[in-house]
């Protein structure tokens, strides 16, 4: 009997020690991480470099190269589909 006791008594302890409130704005500050000023190297890798300024995609070239692979994509799902029912009828 003492032991259900003891047991009832553990599990109301942690019932009401997570049913306790926590603070909304103390979760938010802690998820944040600190503001930390970027340093001379870091600064110098984000400017953009004139020799790869050729390699930069347009948006027009990349619209298309994306609507290219999503009609690539479709003709190959509906081929597959076309052969499953093909060969299940």
């Amino acid at each position: 009997m003492a032991f259900l006791l003891n047991k009832a008594s553990t599990i109301s302890r942690f019932a009401s020690s997570s049913a306790q409130k926590v603070n909304p704005s103390f979760l938010q500050s802690s998820r944040r991480g600190f503001h930390i000023e970027l340093g001379a190297r870091e600064k110098a890798l984000l400017e953009p470099h004139p020799a790869l300024i050729r390699f930069k995609s347009t948006k027009k070239t990349e619209h298309l190269v994306r609507r290219f692979g999503d009609v690539l994509a479709l003709v190959v799902i509906s081929g597959g589909c076309y052969e499953a029912y093909v060969r299940k009828t």
